[in-house]
């Protein structure tokens, strides 16, 4: 099984920065695409970045221009991890936040598609 353990969350003032990250282990053949996804309690869960292998990466209106992910992929699974910058924070950015790994695993290189236990992220004064 493909586990993805994130970590960076915390309580941040209005204006302030964090950075969260999520390692994927478990005999990863291939990375098809990395997402960070947030949901805030009474409300659904929302894509907040979306990174294909190939293609446009893709940012909620959101977060553009403050947001940035970032991933290093290898067949070494050390280094299958997903990063979610985070810049001038909102407190509309409170949530828990989500990554999501896709992509092929093991000797049959069967499909994946994994999710870390979540991270909270609180933006108060």
């Amino acid at each position: 099984q493909v586990q993805l353990v994130e970590s960076g969350g915390g309580l941040v003032q209005p204006g302030g920065s964090l950075r969260l990250s999520c390692a994927a282990s478990g005999n990863i053949v291939r990375v098809n695409s990395m997402g960070w996804f947030r949901q805030a309690p009474g409300k659904q869960r929302e894509l907040v970045a979306y990174m294909p292998l190939f293609g446009t990466t893709n940012y909620a209106d959101s977060v553009k221009g403050r947001f940035t992910i970032s991933r290093d992929t290898a067949t070494d699974n050390a280094k299958n991890t997903v990063y979610l910058q985070m810049n001038s924070l909102k407190p509309e950015d409170t949530a828990v936040y989500l990554c999501n790994v896709r992509g092929q695993h093991g000797i049959l290189q069967r499909d994946f598609d994994s999710w870390g236990q979540g991270t909270q992220v609180t933006v108060s004064s």
